[in-house]
């Protein structure tokens, strides 16, 4: 296990335009740092948060993927971020986790936000999924996941936990509080990306992208400005932590069923 080096990306979303938004994150793209070696974009990057699947969903052949693969190999780095994908006649908010080598792995959304009415146009995801990055275990999420604890939580086997949103701004301090909390309750790094700016219902979206280390201290968190939070996640923090507080070993033990 080495230490990490992260870039979030924070930034504005064009509603339901992907040409914009692919040409948009590239320019944020060209000022990730050289090194980074996991980066990672907002909740439905290239469309913003859309309940029309039917007009802008994709195979896993389709365009979004192949950019994700371009980027990936281009900045030589794993690159995060979920888009809209159809599957078998059904609609899925899928992460994906791209490789420089044009390998993946994926994370359907387990939690379906119901005040959008997200549940009743996709297919929730039934399966956790992790991925490992020079011998960190992260495990990856998605907006709506960060409410729900039982999900979330890991058996001291999760060094980094990841959720990428589209967070409104009104529920700004429900966003920054969780994240804190499932870094303390994981005794994880946490690391929370989130898009600024209104989407095309007009609502207003803060960032208030962060990172919190595994005692829920925020390292770093920016708020209505685009910009990339570029950090190093510490590898001897996150053992010393766990030796110094071993709070998992009077962790209830527990079985999703």
């Amino acid at each position: 296990m080495q230490d990490l080096k992260v870039a979030l990306i924070q930034t504005r979303l064009y509603w339901e335009n992907k040409a914009a938004n692919l040409s948009h994150l590239e320019s944020h793209l060209e000022k990730v740092p050289s090194g980074t070696e996991l980066i990672i974009l907002p909740e439905m990057f290239n469309t913003g948060f859309s309940m029309n699947p039917k007009m802008f969903s994709e195979k896993m052949t389709g365009q979004g993927i192949g950019w994700l693969k371009t980027v990936s190999k281009q900045k030589k780095a794993v690159v995060i971020a979920s888009l809209i994908i159809e599957e078998k006649k059904k609609f899925h908010n899928r992460l994906i986790a791209m490789r420089p080598d044009g390998s993946f792995e994926y994370y359907d959304k387990r939690h379906l936000f119901r005040l959008a009415g997200e549940e009743k146009i996709y297919s929730e995801g039934s399966k956790k999924k992790s991925i490992i990055i020079n011998g960190w275990k992260i495990a990856l999420f998605i907006c709506y996941d960060l409410r729900f604890p039982v999900w979330v939580r890991s058996t001291n086997d999760t060094d980094c936990i990841l959720f990428i949103a589209n967070w409104p701004e009104k529920r700004k301090d429900a966003w920054v509080s969780l994240l804190k909390a499932r870094a303390i309750e994981n005794q994880a790094y946490v690391l929370g990306v989130n898009r600024v700016g209104k989407d095309g219902n007009g609502f207003p979206h803060s960032g208030d992208s962060s990172i919190y280390d595994p005692l829920g201290t925020c390292l770093e968190i920016r708020s209505n400005e685009e910009c990339i939070i570029s950090h190093c996640l510490k590898k001897g923090h996150l053992i010393k932590t766990r030796e110094s507080f071993p709070f998992y070993k009077d962790a209830d033990r527990f079985k999703l069923l």
